[in-house]
This record gives structure tokens, C-alpha cells and sequence, in this order.
């Protein structure tokens, strides 16, 4: 007797050694509109047999779980399309992905292009017709090997040949057949809403000591209109593309002479400038005293980190004095060797270190993306040292700084993680449950709203994360909160207490912008280049109507400079209603454009970026204009 109780509070006794998934939930009326079902917390296929009950819930197509169901089951669907259009093509991995999938293809006789992607989405959308029904197959391991060796497969055959497993799971849909886990939709007609979106290169397995494949990009929903918005919000990405906006808005620029190394011009050091000094006066009134550690450290500081075991495939070396040395990737033990320069009373803790520390991370060419993805960045470091008793208070610290910064000053929403001990933590299970329980407690005590994210914590401590989304509604993981035992045990850290005895302190690691050019595309994009206000690279333009009126227009600069404006003048030869076009195109906060009447009258005719025509005002009108503009630099 099989017993299932239903996420609908309804329960069902089957007299059977074995049922489908599907009859269980129709059983309990759940199977309407499920793609998979869910049996004691494990994801199976409708056509699944079970000879186990338990508790059971449908798999809908619009929820998380489902909808990576879906996409990955297209990812096949693709496949399968692309089989039969291009034979003797070869596939490596298709999984899903955030808001989509892919599929890492070897076609025999050259490789796809995006003017492809029309006739492959033609035929999945006819297979897709076709209902074709997806059935799991089980098959040795052996087995397995010899049907992919025989079908001439080898990217599938390498990857089985690893698994240490004595039998594998297959797809199989009309004559297509993929080596996959599961679960999948039962049939092809449950794909209706997709859309096959770009073609880029891709090692396979990542190594650039393979063969390059041709990865394939696609997304799907589970209805019209979810697939509607996406593709808008893609299209509207696009727009907002900080590459594309930073080479229009003169703010950075990208070279082959250095890949993934940033070049930042004038106006671009302008917005780092202010975030800077308003991240300097936000630390400053929190208690924090800023240091700078050096670029270069002895190989053995990271030997003693472990960041050499940990981390070294991200880092560069070189060699001082026949000596072995690496450029730091992260400011965390230079700030420790800060620490250690004198014997530390209970007293001075809390001690909140910060530090804009430049690091350098080897990433792979194909990952780098802008600023967005970078081997050069500045991390908006701070590493605070405290007692144990401290910990809870310092992190609701941490975490109304960034409420502060993220909500109050840019206007993010934002969703926070709790990560906890991955596989390859240093340290003992007792110290990451007292650090998970303290960082818990924390987010608790300051009623923020978490989301738990098992085995995704450093491999030093667990971790809270905070993902901003921004005006289009997409994600970005920046700050972060991370709590360390293991550093100050590593490093002998102590601190004399009220008792006169040595103790370990407790080591925080927090970053809040994340790194500095991350930050910044992620503003571009966010603002689609049209800067508030007091980070705007240029915030007022004055422009002449002619030469007669070049010299009002120079005095105005001068003055709006000593107000500590940041000002543009445009005199150059052209028609008065281009050079406003070009302010407006710049994404300028405030034009001024001057003419006999505002010469002669010592007023000045303003144009704000999206109210358009403000009048004429005299310069203290304007003054205080400009000073009821939020300005978290000033205060």
C-alpha cells in the first residue's frame, strides 16, 4: 500500500507496488497543468515510477522549478533541431540558465550563425507540433558508453566515462537521444513560448586547451505574455548597454592592448571621483579609518590565506629578487598585517578597517564583459575586527549602510542571501554553525527579509549577499557580508582582554558597491546613462547663442565652477538647436542657453533634462535651484 499526502491537505492509498507520478497527482487533483511532480522534495518526470510514497506537489510551468524544467527540456528540443538540420553535429551541454538556456554544439561542416537562428527555431516549433512524446531510458554505465561511442559522440562518452556510476539516465524524443538527469516535460507540444537569441563561441568544458564550440542561447516561458516582457526588457537591455552608452557618454573605453583592463576618461574619473567622496564620507561617519595596502605581496602571505589553495588559478605571479611574489586578488591579508603592527586592546574593538584596494583576478577572455567583468577593479573593501559578543551589532551595522546606500541614495530594490559552508571550507563544522547562527541572527534583529543559499559561502565563512535590481528589473549580486574564523586563527590574531589574556578576535569582511567599475555599469545601465544630479560627469552645459555672448557664458562657467559644478561650455560653429540636441544626447541634468537678453539682464535661461523649458532666473534663483538637488556628497 502506497500512501501520498497532496500539498492540497487531500490524501490517497494506492494497493500497488509501483504508480506513475501523474496518477498520484490525478489521484489528488493536482495533475492539472503539471509539467513534473515533486516526491518527498525530489523533482521526477509525470511518466515516473515510484514504489515509494510520501508527500507530493505538482510542478507548475510558472514556477521556478518548472519554468528551469521547461527550459532545459527546450535546450533538447533545440538539440533535436539542430540534429536534423545540420547532421553529424556533436553536443557537449545544454543546461539552463537564468531566464534561459543553452546548448554547446560541434556542427560538422562549419558552425551556426545567428542568421540561422530563424530556420532552427522554424523546426523546433514544428517538432514542437508534433507532440512528440520525451521518454526517460535507464542504461548502464557500460552500456551507455558503447550506444554514444557507436553514434560517433565523444563529448557525451567523456562525460560518462567520469561518472562512477553504474548506470546513467537518457531523453529520448522522436530519434533524438541526449545523456541528462531530468526531469523533462512529457511531451514537445508543452513548448510554445521561446525564442532563440544569439550565438557566441564557447570552450568546451571552459578549458582553451579544447576545441571551440559554437553555444547556442535561447529562452522560454511558460506563457505569451511573460515571453513578451522578456524580450522587451532584452530590447530594452540593449539600449541601456553601458558599453555602448560609456563610448556615446565619452566615459570609458575597452583596448586589445589591455583585455579586461579598463581605460576610464575624464568624464568617467568624474562619477569615480564622486562616488569615492561619498563613500569616504559615509565610512568616515560610521566609525571607519581608511588604509591602503600594497599591490604586490610575498607568495607565502597567500600560502599562509589560503588563497593559494583556494583561489591561485585566478591570481598572477611574478618574481622580485629571485623571490616568489603574486598580485593581490583580494585586500584581506594586507589589511590583517595592518592589524598585527600593534598589540590590540578589547578597547579599540570594533576596529573597522576600509581600503579602495586595486586587485587584479585572472578571468578567461571569454567571460570579460565590459565593466561588468573585468581582470583589474577596485574593491570597495572594509575588514572590522571585534569581539564575539560584537558580531550581531556590527552586522545590523553593515546592513543599514547598505539600505542606506542601495535604497535611500540610488533607489535599488534589493533581495539578500544567507550562503552557507561550501565543500571546500577550511575549518571546523562547530565554528561555521556559530558563524551561520550569528549572521542569522543578525538579519532576524534587523527585519531583513533573507532567502538561505546552502553550500554557496566562501571557503572561509558564510556570507550574506545583496542582489539589487534595477530599473528594468534584472539582478546584481553586490554587497556582501562575510564572516571569517579562519583568518585570524591562520594568522595568530589576538586582542588583550578585560581579563589581561589573549583572545581571537572575529574578522568581518565586507564590500558594499562590490567593486567600483561593476558599481559604475551597473549605474550606466541602470540610470540608461541619464545620471541624477550629483553624479552626473556634467551637470550644467552653457551654451551661446553667438560669439557676442561667448564672454557671459565664460564668466558663468567660472562662477558655477566655484560653486563646485562640474560645467561644459559649447561654443563651437553650429546651429544653436544642434548643440541642445547634443546636451539633451549627453544626458545633461541642466542647459543654460544665453542670448542679448540674458547677457544684458545678468539672468539665465535653464533647461532641465526632462521638465525641458525652466525660464529665466538670476544666478541666486538658480543657486538654489541646484542646492534643493539631493546630494548625499554634501549632506
Amino acid at each position: 500500500m502506497l500512501r501520498f499526502e497532496g500539498n492540497n491537505g487531500k490524501v490517497c492509498e494506492l494497493d500497488r507496488g509501483s504508480v506513475m507520478v501523474s496518477e498520484v497527482l490525478s489521484e489528488l487533483g493536482l495533475g492539472k497543468k503539471a509539467l513534473a511532480g515533486k516526491l518527498n522534495g525530489e523533482l521526477l518526470d509525470l511518466s515516473r515510477e515510484v514504489s515509494v510514497g510520501g508527500s507530493i506537489e505538482p510542478v507548475l510551468a510558472g514556477s521556478e522549478e518548472g519554468l528551469d524544467i521547461l527550459r532545459h527540456s527546450c535546450a533538447h528540443l533545440m538539440a533535436q533541431a539542430i540534429e536534423n538540420l545540420y547532421p553529424g553535429t556533436h553536443f557537449g551541454i545544454g543546461p539552463c540558465i537564468k531566464d534561459g538556456f543553452y546548448y554547446d554544439v560541434d556542427v560538422a561542416d562549419g558552425s551556426i550563425t545567428e542568421q540561422d537562428l530563424p530556420a532552427i527555431e522554424a523546426e523546433m516549433r514544428r517538432l514542437a507540433g508534433a507532440a512528440e512524446k520525451v521518454e526517460r531510458v535507464e542504461m548502464g554505465r557500460e552500456e551507455a558508453l558503447k550506444f554514444f561511442g557507436d553514434r560517433n559522440d565523444p563529448y557525451k562518452v567523456e562525460l560518462i566515462s567520469e561518472l562512477e556510476v553504474p548506470s546513467v539516465s537518457l531523453y529520448r524524443q522522436g530519434d533524438y537521444v541526449d545523456l541528462c538527469r531530468g526531469p523533462h516535460v512529457p511531451d514537445t507540444s508543452w513548448h510554445r513560448n521561446f525564442k532563440l537569441l544569439s550565438v557566441a563561441g564557447a570552450y568546451w568544458r571552459g578549458s582553451e586547451k579544447n576545441k571551440m564550440l559554437t553555444r547556442v542561447y535561447g529562452t522560454a516561458f511558460a506563457t505569451p505574455d511573460d515571453l513578451k516582457q522578456h524580450l522587451k526588457r532584452l530590447e530594452e537591455a540593449k539600449l541601456r548597454d553601458h558599453r555602448k552608452l560609456g563610448r556615446e557618454l565619452d566615459l570609458f573605453s575597452l583596448h586589445d592592448e589591455g583585455p579586461g583592463f579598463p581605460f576610464f576618461h575624464p568624464k568617467g574619473m568624474a562619477i569615480l571621483n564622486t562616488l569615492i567622496d561619498f563613500w569616504r564620507r559615509e565610512h568616515m561617519r560610521r566609525g571607519y579609518s581608511e588604509i591602503r595596502t600594497p599591490l604586490i605581496l610575498d607568495r607565502s602571505l597567500w600560502l599562509q590565506s589560503g588563497h593559494w589553495d583556494h583561489y591561485k588559478e585566478n591570481m598572477y605571479f611574478t618574481e622580485i629578487d629571485e623571490k616568489p611574489f603574486a598580485v593581490k586578488p583580494m585586500n584581506c591579508p594586507g589589511g590583517i598585517l595592518v592589524y598585527k603592527t600593534q598589540l590590540r586592546s578589547y578597547r579599540e574593538l570594533p576596529l573597522r578597517m576600509a581600503e579602495l584596494g586595486i586587485v587584479h583576478r585572472h578571468e578567461r577572455s571569454g567571460v570579460l564583459h565590459g565593466l561588468m567583468r573585468v581582470r583589474c577593479f577596485t574593491q570597495d573593501d572594509a575588514h572590522l575586527y571585534c569581539r564575539p559578543d560584537q558580531v550581531k551589532e556590527e552586522v545590523i551595522g553593515i546592513i543599514d549602510l547598505c539600505r542606506f546606500i542601495y535604497k535611500d541614495v540610488f533607489g535599488f530594490d534589493y533581495a539578500v542571501e544567507l550562503s552557507t559552508r561550501p565543500e571546500n571550507s577550511m575549518g571546523e563544522p562547530e565554528q561555521w554553525e556559530l558563524a551561520e547562527s550569528a549572521l542569522k541572527e543578525a538579519l532576524e534583529a534587523s527585519n531583513t527579509p533573507y532567502r538561505l543559499n546552502e553550500g554557496d559561502g566562501a571557503f572561509y565563512g558564510p556570507k550574506i549577499d545583496f542582489h539589487l535590481e534595477d530599473s528594468i528589473g534584472r539582478t546584481w549580486q553586490c554587497g556582501t557580508i562575510q564572516l571569517d574564523f579562519q583568518m585570524p586563527e591562520r594568522f595568530d590574531m589576538h586582542y588583550v582582554g578585560a581579563d589581561g589574556q589573549e583572545h581571537r578576535p572575529v574578522m568581518l569582511h565586507r564590500a558594499l558597491l562590490g567593486s567600483l567599475e561593476r558599481f559604475f555599469g551597473i549605474l550606466i545601465e541602470h540610470f540608461a546613462g541619464a545620471f541624477p544630479f550629483w553624479i552626473a560627469p556634467v551637470q550644467v552645459k552653457l551654451i551661446p547663442i553667438s560669439e557676442e555672448h561667448q564672454d557671459y557664458v565664460r564668466e558663468l562657467a567660472k562662477t558655477f565652477g566655484g560653486w563646485g559644478l562640474r560645467v561644459e561650455t559649447d561654443e563651437r560653429d553650429e546651429k544653436l538647436g544642434k548643440r541642445i540636441r547634443d546636451a539633451q544626447l549627453q544626458k545633461v541634468p541642466y542647459m543654460i542657453v544665453v542670448g542679448d537678453k540674458e547677457k544684458e539682464t545678468r539672468v539665465v535661461a535653464v533647461r532641465e533634462r526632462s521638465r525641458g523649458d525652466l525660464g529665466s532666473m538670476d544666478l541666486e534663483a538658480f543657486r538654489k535651484l541646484l542646492d534643493e538637488e539631493f546630494n548625499p556628497v554634501r549632506g
